[in-house]
């Protein structure tokens, strides 16, 4: 899998860096390339505190702050001389929050790296990259959200990622809400309750009277409702399984797969790739997933991921190093420089 060509050389080292940023933090990769222009990893980092959003979106001098340092620290650690090609910037919310971002890093990064080579990318895009390479298909990142990356080499489409108030369907915060929902309707005797999540849910978030005053005030509301799907999960496995939780699942396989579906190109063949925390779900997730999949794109692929969005974020950095870049560029989902 790549997504970059042959590239010459003259036989110093060549760099490229990746760049993953997302809520949990900011994670760095220094790769060299080979003779035929691919990444061979080297070293990375990880910077715990989160990249700063502010009125103007994703703080540009944060990010820089953050990553400059952190590149110029693995460059020593390699300890060989050599220069740094390409650098790719997968930030989550690029999307809509990264004007900032594409105003003011270019020249951040060029006065502290010397690099002149840079794309700034939606982290679905990174993860598409790390997932699939440059091969059409879609990959669905399902984790506490839910959204959906499609291309055909031509240009992108995107489904779903509308968050937990108005989409994200099928994701973590979907398939958690949709549990505690059922354990207040056993709590209050209606129709389509569940004993079993009644029980996971006092257990885990106590009384259910008092969910609401616990969950309504915090601004983590969706990491909340998605640490429950595990909940719903395990009540979905073994011989007693729970029907309104094993529904519940199937519901949400049946989400994803139409997202999926949304934003898959045209193209005989295309892959679909699943990737993000939901997976860890296993099979009373996925075995349904399969069946959806199978149901909506027959003649598609159903494919593991290769990578991560870090993987893809050097991939893309060394596509770009090759003048080789195959996926399609984007104003708001991958902008190329």
């Amino acid at each position: 899998m790549s997504v970059v060509g042959g590239a010459g050389g003259d036989g110093l080292p060549r760099w490229v860096v990746g760049v993953d940023s997302g809520g949990s933090g900011l994670r760095v990769a220094l790769a060299r390339l080979d003779a035929d222009g691919l990444p061979v990893h080297a070293a990375g980092a990880t910077c715990a505190e989160p990249v700063r959003t502010g009125g103007e979106g994703i703080d540009a001098e944060h990010l820089a702050g953050q990553v400059v340092p952190a590149v110029r620290a693995l460059l020593q650690q390699a300890g060989e001389e050599g220069r740094l090609e390409a650098v790719c910037v997968g930030a989550a919310g690029m999307a809509t929050l990264g004007g900032q971002l594409r105003a003011r890093l270019p020249a951040a990064l060029a006065d502290g790296l010397g690099v002149r080579r840079l794309a700034l990318a939606a982290d679905a895009v990174t993860g598409y990259a790390g997932a699939l390479g440059a091969r059409p298909g879609v990959v669905v990142a399902a984790g506490t959200g839910m959204i959906a990356v499609g291309t055909d080499l031509r240009g992108w489409r995107r489904a779903d990622g509308w968050g937990h108030l108005l989409g994200d369907c099928g994701g973590g915060a979907w398939i958690g809400r949709a549990g505690l929902e059922a354990a207040l309707r056993e709590h209050d005797g209606r129709a389509g309750g569940s004993a079993a999540l009644l029980e996971r849910a006092t257990r885990v978030l106590g009384p259910p009277a008092g969910l609401p005053e616990r969950l309504y005030p915090r601004t983590d509301r969706p990491a909340v409702l998605a640490s429950f799907a595990p909940e719903v999960a395990a009540c979905a496995t073994g011989g007693e399984a729970d029907p309104v939780a094993v529904a519940i699942l199937r519901q949400a396989a049946r989400e994803i797969a139409v997202t999926a579906a949304a934003a898959c190109p045209a193209v005989p063949g295309a892959a679909v790739a699943v990737t993000g925390g939901l997976t860890r779900l296993g099979e009373p997730l996925l075995g349904p997933l399969r069946e959806e999949v199978r149901e909506r794109l027959p003649e598609a692929d159903l494919v593991p991921a290769a990578g991560g969005p870090l993987e893809g974020a050097v991939l893309v950095a060394a596509g770009l190093s090759a003048g080789s870049l195959r996926l399609p560029a984007d104003p708001s989902l991958l902008h190329v420089l």
